[in-house]
């Protein structure tokens, strides 16, 4: 992987987080306007031709713009994204939904799967030590401009009821994003080795809650808000973790 220089670091990084927002391919006259680069139009088109020769970048299907590869979103989630952790009252808001479960492990994570769909608006995957899938929330993924291509949506929605799929991708361990105490897995586009998936994203977090071990994460766009969506699953993750000692 190229070393990048600070300017098309911080020029990376408004691409990421602008596509995330629009779903579109960013063009040089938007990052000009938009963020405060402090060089030219010209200059920003030029590092994102650079971007795109490095793989970082590749050209939009519709437009000029540029949109982020998976390397260029696994690079953000990496090195350049800031988390923002859930507040007190989200952390105890959760809590609260599955604590009457936590003496019933497959109530619990049930109840925590349904819990991350709904708080993350994406489809929802847990898994427990007895090889099954708990999956909640794929009418979520119906909200992204993503799913509205009909080869997605029918290539997730069968691969909710392939259990092996599952827990044949989880072996694949993707890039880690460190959140302090754990390390959350992302795999993106091509990671899932599926055809029609380019356009996803899968991030999990690993759990072990007394004799159980399993995996609980979420499935949406490659474009997911990394910043609140990784935390949220981390913490509930690690929510099964300490519920189940």
């Amino acid at each position: 992987m190229a070393d990048l220089t600070q300017r098309q670091i911080k020029i990376l990084k408004c691409v990421v987080e602008e596509f995330i927002e629009t779903a579109e391919a960013v063009g040089s006259e938007t990052l000009e306007k938009k963020f405060s680069l402090g060089i030219s139009s010209a200059t920003i088109r030029n590092e994102m031709a650079s971007l795109t020769q490095l793989g970082y970048l590749k050209k939009g299907h519709t437009s000029a713009g540029r949109a982020p590869t998976s390397m260029g979103l696994k690079y953000y989630v990496k090195n350049l994204m800031t988390p923002k952790p859930l507040s007190l009252s989200d952390e105890i808001g959760a809590k609260e939904k599955v604590w009457d479960y936590r003496n019933e492990f497959d109530s619990l994570l049930k109840m925590a799967t349904r819990e991350l769909s709904q708080r993350t608006r994406m489809l929802a995957i847990s898994t427990n030590d007895n090889n099954e899938v708990m999956t909640y929330g794929a009418s979520h993924l119906l909200e992204e401009p993503e799913f509205y291509n009909i080869d997605v949506t029918k290539t997730i929605l069968a691969l909710i009821d392939n259990e092996n799929f599952w827990f044949e991708v989880v072996k694949r361990i993707g890039p880690v994003i460190d959140t302090g105490d754990d390390t959350v897995h992302l795999l993106i586009g091509e990671d899932l080795g599926i055809e029609h998936l380019e356009l996803c994203g899968f991030i999990y977090q690993t759990y072990e809650a007394g004799p159980h071990r399993g995996i609980m994460g979420i499935v949406g766009p490659a474009r997911i808000r990394y910043q609140t969506v990784v935390p949220m699953v981390d913490y509930f993750a690690d929510l099964i973790t300490k519920l189940s000692r």
